[in-house]
């Protein structure tokens, strides 16, 4: 009973600990006091020393509240995904599989000739020097996947198993995205209900994907492979299906076709473009593929 106990209080700890990592994140966005929106470019430059300030924050709390056990086994390095081992592999092939997921959207882009446009080296000058861009698909991918899967999953898999960490973890990732509703209410203007149902919209489906990247990072040991598809998914935006219905009759029955297929390739190809081995993944956390039949 003693040890039901102990495990019980360990697992409560890991938790509360990933509770308040989420909301001391989410309030280091606003102890700046501005009146400007998200948008400014002030107000982006503040906040990305507050993420910066989490990321130098969050390791030392991994760190204290870790079992001593697990780190005379393995670095923090390590815990956080931070190794060269299958690096390369962990950059490439979740994003491809990510990618194949997003066939039906990708071939929309090049509908709307948005694929010529990738490639001006323009289009990447003026988009790398925005401050807006930079925050959407380098410093929030980064420093959220740094703090929300890096650091919070090494405390949830010391005391749950792979398969209910995956889906623990989200929960902190989508409920941070809710703060998102007091900007719509006071810089947009948009009214309080329909703010908030944009805002359980994004909660919801930032917890979909919160878990697609905890999977990933359990999965290939590697923060770089969340990250990536992060980017990705923030360029990618949540598919706009109704954009089909303005296609040609042709178009329509092709984008509609590619959605399901790579829906359907998605699916198949996660197991095994997954696979701990593809990226040297020996984490202490790690047994087998066992728990994704569970």
């Amino acid at each position: 009973m003693e040890a039901v106990y102990r495990g019980f209080s360990a697992c409560a700890t890991s938790v509360l600990v990933c509770f308040f990592l989420s909301v001391f994140y989410v309030l280091s966005l606003y102890i700046w006091g501005t009146r400007e929106s998200r948008d400014h470019p002030a107000v982006i430059i503040k906040r990305f020393y507050s993420v910066f300030a989490m990321m130098c924050l969050s390791p030392p709390v991994v760190y204290l509240f870790m079992d001593s056990n697990i780190l005379k086994k393995t670095s923090l390095l390590h815990l956080l995904g931070l190794r060269f081992d299958g690096l390369i592999q962990a950059l490439f092939y979740p994003l491809l599989l990510t990618m194949i997921l997003f066939l039906g959207s990708l071939s929309m882009q090049g509908l709307t000739g948005l694929w010529r446009l990738y490639a001006e080296p323009m289009y990447w000058f003026w988009n790398l020097s925005d401050l807006a861009f930079l925050r959407s698909h380098v410093v929030a991918p980064i420093a959220e996947e740094f703090v929300f899967r890096g650091c919070m999953m090494p405390l949830l898999l010391q005391c749950f198993q792979p398969s209910k960490a995956i889906f623990i973890a989200p929960l902190f990732f989508g409920v941070a995205h809710l703060h998102h509703m007091v900007d719509r209410m006071r810089y947009e203007r948009i009214p309080f209900l329909n703010a908030l149902i944009i805002s359980i919209f994004q909660m919801s489906y930032t917890t979909v994907f919160g878990a697609y990247s905890a999977f990933l990072f359990v999965r290939t040991g590697h923060l770089a492979a969340p990250c990536i598809v992060h980017a990705f998914c923030n360029h990618m935006g949540f598919p706009d299906f109704s954009e089909v219905l303005s296609y040609k009759k042709s178009q329509r029955y092709l984008v509609s076709f590619l959605f399901v297929v790579g829906l359907l390739a998605w699916i198949w190809l996660l197991t095994p473009l997954t696979s701990p081995e593809l990226y040297h993944n020996h984490s202490v956390f790690w047994i087998d593929d066992s728990w994704m039949k569970m």
